[in-house]
């Protein structure tokens, strides 16, 4: 090769090399963006809501693994620590018991301080109608701050939602009954999450952003993109995931996908996520002591930096993605097909 030709090979490779580090830093906050503390925690606003809540939010299906005793416990000490998010939804645990023992916890806050946010998996108008009601009586609220559409995985699980006589007709008439504020949807594929952004405008869009995923397929981008075109603000789902579990590996609790379990590995985590732009807030791993430890990371939380980001994408390389079963089911790949994916409760966000 002339050395012309390859000094031009040369400086087109460091060019689109500059492009991808450009937009990977594009992908990211210039600042902190805190609207206020509490009790060292900080807020931000949750987009077109106005309504400000912690960086953290409080995993309502963490409360499967608690008594009632140590679930008031686990709730006021969140609060107590700045946590005003809180999430739950009628399929956590076996019975509704999660939205049951969270609502009998909440008791002993004031509900004008807490944000609550709950979901409907099911998908036509009277279903989804009835287990809202349900959902409120065990909340013991007049009211949710965001309610959402549940486990979004295929663009037919929108259409559904939106067709005839679907789940979004009773959102709507409970959002006019002033029985839920904002509406919103948890997705676990991105044309799931595109097509249900196209479909309404939706004030959130829980969706899962980790470092893993991001580094090891660029997962959750186009979702960051799309959500900020329209508007919606970003609620980070498996913000400390770490993906699937490797064959034969000694596990470190009994769970579905392998976490970050040391406070450093827990802080870099968060701090990766909730630098992301339009990302308000994430929801930790749903075990009470993770919980604590995103805590403090957030109270702690400070823009990631480039050498946070460098060690995170190192640390993805030992990571095995989770969520392509979900993202070829929402490219139209048959259910029935076989996808290998890791064993999980059929309940989990």
């Amino acid at each position: 090769m002339k050395r012309r030709a390859f000094v031009r090979m040369a400086a087109g490779a460091a060019g689109a090399g500059l492009a991808v580090i450009e937009r990977l830093l594009a992908d990211f906050r210039s600042d902190g963006a805190i609207a206020s503390r509490v009790a060292g925690l900080p807020r931000r606003v949750l987009g077109r809501t106005g309504r400000e809540i912690s960086i953290v939010g409080f995993p309502g299906l963490a409360l499967s693994h608690e008594t009632q005793e140590s679930s008031n416990a686990a709730v006021r000490q969140a609060f107590d620590r700045g946590v005003n998010y809180f999430d739950v939804a009628p399929a956590y645990g076996k019975n509704g018991e999660c939205e049951i023992k969270l609502g009998e916890a909440l008791r002993q806050l004031d509900r004008s301080r807490i944000f609550l946010s709950c979901k409907t998996k099911v998908r036509d108008r009277e279903g989804s109608r009835a287990e809202l009601e349900r959902s409120l009586q065990r909340l013991h609220t007049d009211h949710f701050d965001l309610y959402q559409l549940h486990h979004l995985v295929t663009p037919d699980d929108v259409r559904r939602a939106f067709g005839p006589s679907g789940a979004m007709e009773s959102l709507l008439a409970a959002k006019k009954d002033g029985k839920v504020r904002w509406l919103g949807f948890p997705a676990h594929s991105t044309k799931a999450a595109l097509a249900a952004l196209e479909a309404h405008p939706f004030d959130t869009v829980m969706f899962p952003i980790s470092f893993a995923e991001y580094y090891l397929r660029d997962f959750g981008r186009d979702v960051l993109d799309a959500a900020e075109r329209r508007g919606a603000a970003v609620l980070a789902i498996k913000p400390m995931c770490m993906g699937a579990w490797p064959k034969d590996a000694q596990r470190a609790r009994r769970w579905w996908y392998r976490t970050t379990e040391t406070q450093e590995e827990v802080s870099l985590a968060m701090r990766f996520s909730l630098s992301l732009k339009g990302v308000v807030a994430g929801i930790p791993p749903s075990f009470v002591e993770l919980l604590d430890r995103a805590i403090t990371a957030g109270a702690a939380y400070e823009p990631a930096t480039t050498a946070d980001r460098d060690r995170l994408r190192e640390l993805a390389k030992s990571c095995i993605t989770l969520f392509l079963r979900e993202d070829q089911l929402g490219n139209g790949i048959a259910r029935h097909q076989e996808i290998p994916y890791p064993e999980r409760p059929s309940d989990c966000v």
